[in-house]
Parts: structure tokens; sequence; C-alpha cells
């Protein structure tokens, strides 16, 4: 049987980040439906869609799950995919990538897989040949990209709205050492318990992902008003509809931003910050220095310490960090009492070198490396 929907979305999340993502799409109002390894489903219309893709800072992609169907072979393959409303989605000559994942099927071929749902979207909508490797495809807001999912000879084929990854938010452009993408900065903030209130500081700030998604979330600036996305060409597309959401969230009139702070003993790095801070329109609300972790300076209130600090793999796996964690560590007891700490690392045993009883409230990978985000309260 071959079930074609509509209205069946899903958060693609980077995984161990379910949970973040689900608490974020539950204050937008999309009112997720199941968590699975890698994403959250939900359902919606256009508006929907739109609005996630607008405003999520958790997520990477969001995607149309089209159609779900039995494929034991080939032909069966081509013949149902062909039964997909692909008009709705793609015009004609536009360039379409695909990416295909077997497991446990007899269809196991990907390319083979790939090849055949190219010509059922031909057979759907007449002469089209304009299929392109990912690799192959300049910018990825041009092309449609359709990625399907074989798995014990059960057949998902799904749309991608979003176009570029969403953490590409476009301010940026310059990066330090080990950059935290934008997605998994926001999800550490969303995870710290920040309140948007009280004052942060990120004491590693590199190219100053941390720092700026705080500001963007404090301000209420939605993180996709600045970029493009996949369902801009598809011919339903409705520009009144993705006006009237950018007049609703501009419309918005944020509240007064406590005090964030960023430093960074590297000059570059804090140059570079103050470049992406300007880009993300944030610079006149976050107070950047270069100094090392020994002058830090926060405020007397208490807050929040929310950072990416070096970790050996990240950075050079020759240099032996344990006596910049336990500076660190020594640091924080002096300066920051009573703070709320968030902190990010790969290595537990590492991040002992602390001396602070932080709780493991996350586990993902950043770059493809695994780590943890430590949470604990400076005594």
């Amino acid at each position: 049987m071959l079930f074609i929907k509509m209205d069946e979305l899903f958060a693609v999340v980077t995984p161990g980040l379910e949970s973040v993502a689900w608490n974020e799409m539950q204050e937008l109002g999309l009112n997720p439906l199941t968590k699975e390894s890698g994403g959250v489903l939900f359902q919606g219309d256009l508006k929907t869609i739109y609005w996630a893709n607008l405003n999520l800072r958790t997520v990477s992609r969001i995607l149309i799950r089209l159609g779900h169907f039995h494929a034991s072979a080939f032909s069966e393959l081509r013949k149902k995919a062909g039964r997909l409303p692909w008009e709705n989605f793609i015009n004609p000559g536009q360039p379409i990538s695909l990416r295909a994942t077997c497991h446990k099927s007899r269809l196991y071929h990907s390319d083979g897989v790939i090849e055949r749902v190219v010509g059922a979207i031909s057979d759907r909508l007449g002469s089209f040949s304009n299929h392109q490797k990912p690799k192959d495809i300049e910018d990825a807001n041009l092309h449609q990209l359709i990625v399907v999912r074989l798995s014990n000879d059960e057949c998902t084929i799904s749309i991608d709205t979003s176009g570029d990854l969403l953490h590409r938010r476009g301010y940026r452009l310059a990066t330090a050492k080990a950059p935290l993408r934008e997605t998994l900065a926001a999800s550490i903030i969303l995870a710290s318990g920040w309140n948007k209130n009280q004052p942060l500081l990120d004491p590693f700030c590199g190219s100053g992902t941390i720092p700026i998604e705080a500001s963007l979330l404090a301000l209420g600036l939605s993180p996709g008003q600045k970029r493009q996305f996949a369902f801009m060409l598809w011919p339903n597309y409705d520009k009144s509809l993705w006006d009237n959401l950018l007049n609703v969230i501009q419309s918005t009139h944020p509240h007064e931003l406590p005090l964030i702070q960023a430093s960074d003993r590297d000059a570059g790095a804090i140059e570079m910050a103050r470049a992406n801070a300007k880009r993300a329109g944030v610079s006149d609300f976050i107070e950047f220095e270069c100094r090392a972790i020994s002058a830090i300076s926060p405020p007397p209130d208490p807050g929040f310490l929310i950072t990416n600090p070096p970790y050996g793999l990240r950075v050079n796996s020759n240099k032996d960090l344990r006596n910049l964690y336990a500076q660190f560590g020594n640091v924080m007891r002096s300066h920051c009492k009573n703070w709320n700490t968030a902190i990010l690392c790969s290595d537990p045993k590492l991040l002992a070198q602390i001396g602070l009883k932080l709780d493991t409230t996350l586990r993902f990978t950043n770059g493809g490396i695994s780590v943890i985000l430590g949470k604990g309260i400076v005594p």
C-alpha cells in the first residue's frame, strides 16, 4: 500500500539533542508528536513549514515525509515513487539531488535506488534529467534535495524544505579554531536553563557563536530571517504568507537585554567574533574582550557561564590541557560564586580537572567528536 502524506514533517536534529529540540518546538507552538533517533516528528501545513524554518534554532533541516510504501523490487520502487506529487515541489529544469540509504532490504544498492527514483520523477513530470550529485552543487538553495530511506523493504521518501542546513544563519563568515555550529550553540544555551534575564559569560568564545546565539535568543530575533530556503523555489510557494510571518516576528519588541560578556585570549578570534556579531545585528549587545581566563571580570550578580573550552582532539591532540581546566575551576570559584555553569567537553576526566560537581545532561557529537555537556553551580 502507498501512503502519500503532505502534513507529516520531520525536524532533523543532531542525535542526542532530540529533547532540546522537542522543548523548543513546544515553545514555538509546533506540537511535536514523537521523538526518533536524530529528529522529531510533527505535523503541519505550509505555514507550519515556513514558521519552523524561520524560527527553530536547534534543528538542522525540516523534511516532509512525502510517501511511505513497501518496495522489494526496482520496478515496484519506480512505479510507487512515480505516484508521488513531485509537481508540487519541483519546477521544470530545476536541479535535484538525492540521498539514499538502504538497510536490511532487498534493494541494497543506493545508486540503483537513486536511479529509479529519478526515473520515477521523470515519469511524473515528463522529460527530466537535471539530477546532480550533492557534491557537484554549489548552492544548496538552488536545488531540491530528496531523501530516500529503505529499511526492511519499507521505503520512505522525504522532501527537504530548508535548502542549506539551518545552522547557516548567514552571519558567521569568519571562524576561529574548531568552531561550534550555531544549532549546537543554541542547544546548549537552551539546555543550560538560562532565562534571558541573567548575565551570561563565555570566557572561551572563539568566533563568538555562543554569545551571538544568546543575544539572538534574548532579542527574539528569528535565526532564519536573513536567509533563503528550498521551499521558496516550490511551484506553490506563497510569498504573501512568508511576508506576513516576517512581519509578525519583526513587530516583536524585545525586552532589555542582560549583560552578555565574551572573551578569548586569541586577539584574532575576538576580531572574528566582533565581525560575526555585527553581521548578526547584535554587536551592540555583547561586550567582547581579548583576555586570558585568569583575567575575566564578571558582574557581581550571579549569572550563567556557558562555554566551549578547548579540548585535545578538537584543537591540538599533543597539548595537555589539564592545567588549563584546573585554572579554569580556580577562577570560577574566585570570580563566579553561585553562578550556573554549562561546559562542553569531550573528556569527562578533563572536565573533572575543573573541580566542580558537574552533572552530564547531554551527549552528542561536535565536528565528529563525542562531547558531553556538564552543568552545575559554582559554590
